[in-house]
């Protein structure tokens, strides 16, 4: 999965963001050692301090540990993984449904658009 980051918003939030669909994905696996910051950043093409932030607010997330001697890993408690992926889905959703109403759909609409795309993707 490359690092796919855009510069309408900003970058720490998009790490943040990426490191956790990673983890979510599989792509970096519970209790799996992560790359050093200076790593991850170049492969990010970001600044080292702006990858450690990230870092740092994921850990105080519980997601990530850090050992003093051995670097980072994932958490290897699945169901912290398993809330924080559920809490992500929910903030998505939440500001999909405001921009839906926004747009004047009623629930109905919202659900039978969504009901038909479902359907599509199955195809």
């Amino acid at each position: 999965m490359s690092w796919d980051l855009k510069t309408d918003r900003p970058i720490y939030t998009q790490l943040i963001e990426q490191i956790q669909l990673k983890i979510f994905s599989g792509a970096y696996p519970l209790g799996s050692k992560l790359p050093s910051v200076r790593d991850m950043a170049q492969e990010a093409a970001v600044n080292p301090n702006t990858m450690q932030r990230a870092l740092a607010k994921m850990e105080e997330d519980e997601l990530i540990i850090t050992h003093r001697t051995s670097g980072r890993s994932v958490t290897e408690d699945a169901h912290m993984v398993e809330m924080a992926k559920t809490q992500v889905a929910k903030e998505q959703i939440a500001e999909f449904l405001e921009k839906m109403k926004m747009m004047g759909f009623e629930q109905k609409e919202i659900l039978t658009i969504i009901n038909t795309m479902a359907e599509e993707m199955k195809k």
